[in-house]
């Protein structure tokens, strides 16, 4: 495609942006084409960006909760996951998720973030016990917890409807659900990454039931391995299409494929160039989605920043215990302090707002940082 003619395109683009139009699968081609110069996209995806939030940035003190890495799946990019025999495996005790709930209580968490492997050895009333006990133990901290692979292991183990397994884990104290497990929707990628693991259609039926019982979710990308920006577009507009429908998911987080350790490691990892037009482009064609992430656990703190000037408005949180994608080699620190998410936000000239799961801001005493109340959500820009 000639500069000129994408170009011209983009101009178009730039004016449906302007005037609050949907763009087009045809849109979010052109937008990953190389011509289109990186800077404009992301000032573009930024004016979106302020539309919604003004200057504020997220984030939230949290903690990760991954109960076992025993998993009856062999996802080619995995590289958290372990055999039963394997030395690497591990199966967590009651004694420890405690331990661990207590750890985030002491800390102030506002947010326990809970997935794991598939342990074929443990019945359903263990991943249920581990919400149950949480939240029965520490009734302040909101269990984000299980993806729609682990949902469809529990319909496979109680031969519930995807419907009722929510409901139960929701009686036992389930706040939300995380994006994770999406990967690439598209069924010639898909079954090169994970052929045997819940599908797409599993993925949108779990978060349609849970959006229908009122838990809201966030929604994933994993990029940057073997798919193309045909297979992203696609990706981001099933997304749109069920945000549509339903409305309830709360944030995009687009994760960056890393390598090491998995079963593609000769794919280099995505550069920050590509993550940040990832990010843009999300942003502009995910117009019905109120939050974009810039994880800097697999972003890297330094694209996490800029990124909160090329469509995001979260940075996520201090991210306690995050394995999964230290293990897949990511070299970031394994815990920021808020105070050090704070700064950070700020050194990019946002302003940065504590904010919860749901995305109320978090009021904290000052005396005692476990001591906090929740407010309203977080007006947006105009409001």
């Amino acid at each position: 495609m000639p500069a000129t003619s994408a170009h011209q395109q983009f101009a178009a683009i730039r004016h449906k942006v302007e005037n609050g139009e949907r763009l087009s699968r045809e849109d979010g081609m052109l937008l990953y084409d190389p011509a289109i110069p990186l800077q404009e996209l992301g000032e573009l995806a930024n004016s979106v960006r302020e539309r919604l939030h003004g200057n504020v940035a997220y984030y939230n003190i949290n903690t990760h909760l991954n109960p076992t890495n025993v998993c009856i799946y062999r996802c080619r990019f995995c590289a958290f996951r372990s055999d039963l025999r394997d030395p690497k495996g591990y199966t967590m005790s009651t004694e420890q998720v405690l331990a661990r709930g207590e750890e985030a209580y002491e800390n102030g968490c506002t947010e326990m973030h809970i997935v794991g492997g598939l342990h074929h050895k443990m019945p359903y009333s263990w991943y249920r016990g581990i919400i149950e006990t949480l939240h029965r133990a520490f009734p302040t901290i909101h269990l984000k917890a299980w993806t729609p692979v682990e949902i469809g292991w529990f319909q496979f183990l109680t031969k519930w409807s995807v419907s009722e397994v929510l409901a139960d884990l929701r009686e036992a104290g389930l706040g939300s659900l995380p994006g994770g497990g999406a990967e690439i929707f598209h069924a010639e990628v898909r079954d090169q990454l994970c052929e045997h693991k819940a599908d797409a259609h599993k993925w949108f039926e779990v978060h349609r039931a849970a959006h229908q019982l009122g838990l809201r979710s966030n929604c994933t990308m994993l990029y940057g391995h073997v798919e193309q920006a045909f297979h992203r577009i696609d990706h981001l507009l099933r997304l749109r299409e069920l945000q549509d429908e339903t409305g309830g998911f709360q944030t995009f987080i687009p994760l960056a494929f890393h390598p090491d350790n998995t079963e593609l490691a000769e794919i280099k990892k995505p550069s920050a160039l590509a993550d940040l037009r990832t990010i843009a482009v999300a942003r502009l064609m995910l117009d019905n989605v109120p939050h974009i992430k810039a994880y800097w656990i697999m972003l890297g703190i330094e694209t996490a920043q800029v990124a909160l000037h090329y469509g995001a408005d979260d940075i996520d949180g201090t991210v306690r215990h995050e394995l999964i994608y230290h293990d897949a080699g990511a070299t970031t620190p394994e815990l920021l302090t808020s105070q050090r998410i704070s700064d950070l936000i700020e050194e990019t000239g946002r302003q940065p707002v504590e904010r919860d799961t749901l995305y109320r801001h978090i009021h904290r005493d000052p005396s005692d940082p476990k001591l906090w109340t929740i407010g309203s959500p977080v007006a947006l820009a105009g409001n």
